[in-house]
């Protein structure tokens, strides 16, 4: 018997500017009691106005956590102090582990256009936040997609079981085993998708509106949901939809943040601004 998961509570997204004065609209994380656990930070961005994005996230460190970038429209470029070089184009996804410490930038590769996407924190556990910086750069081809009546699912990380069909993700995740979805239901369709019952879930509707159990859920919203084994997501208003579907493992760990890094107390961001400061972030 399925358990379906419903609305526990709704975090509106509000506008805001990171890296070089980027806009963008933040929810989850927008302060210390938004965190979604293991989510730290979801960001979307979408602008055709370039002084909106132009500017960019120039260098810029991070410690103990995990930084994905899924580009939906435009051009962007990362760089980063290990010698790696993504071209983010629109489909593409980076997905950077910091570890002990990585320093890197992304500056969009155009001057005008289209500039929409996501940046979303993961926490990483105690045991793994001091591992060696790693990043994986995902291909638009390499994005596999789930199509059926009404919907489509690009599934970026994680699996997905439909209909005894499993797909997986091109992503390797840390021990949170996060599942990373892009769902797109046409006007009056729906889908039940199958989550891990131990997993925290979290659903941004970035397209038209949706409806999860008996709750309406509008553009630029995250929503956490219950506990249970699947979740029921129907498009409303005769209107097409679009969401992410986020999973993840709860780290149930203490989460001290100041800035780019995120460990598990005060001392120890301290101690990575004073690494950072005197060029001991990066071995």
């Amino acid at each position: 018997m399925s358990y379906q998961r419903e609305v526990r509570r709704v975090i509106a997204a509000v506008d805001s500017t990171d890296g070089a004065g980027v806009k963008l609209k933040r929810s989850v994380g927008r302060n210390p009691s938004s965190r979604i656990d293991p989510f730290l930070m979801l960001d979307a961005f979408s602008s055709d106005d370039p002084d909106d994005y132009i500017a960019g996230f120039p260098p810029h460190p991070h410690r103990g956590f995990e930084t994905v970038t899924y580009m939906l429209d435009g051009h962007m470029i990362h760089r980063d102090h290990m010698g790696n070089e993504g071209d983010l184009r629109s489909g593409g996804v980076q997905w950077m582990t910091a570890g002990r410490g990585v320093i890197h930038e992304e500056r969009p590769q155009q001057v005008d256009g289209l500039m929409r996407g996501f940046q979303l924190w993961i926490n990483l556990p105690s045991s793994e936040k001091m591992q060696p910086a790693a990043y994986q750069n995902i291909e638009p081809e390499q994005v596999p997609s789930v199509m059926g009546t009404g919907y489509e699912i690009k599934v970026i990380a994680g699996q997905l079981e439909i209909d005894g069909h499993v797909t997986e993700g091109p992503v390797q995740t840390s021990s949170t085993e996060a599942s990373y979805f892009d769902l797109l239901l046409t006007s009056d369709s729906q889908v039940s998708i199958p989550l891990n019952k131990h997993h925290s879930v979290v659903v941004y509707v970035f397209e038209g509106s949706v409806a999860i159990g008996n709750d309406k859920v509008e553009t630029h919203s995250a929503v956490e949901l219950s506990p249970g084994d699947e979740v029921q997501v129907k498009s409303l208003n005769n209107v097409s939809a679009r969401v992410l579907l986020l999973s993840g493992r709860p780290i149930n760990e203490p989460v001290a943040q100041y800035g780019p890094f995120v460990m598990n107390t005060m001392e120890e961001v301290e101690q990575a601004i004073s690494d950072y400061q005197e060029n001991r972030l990066v071995g």
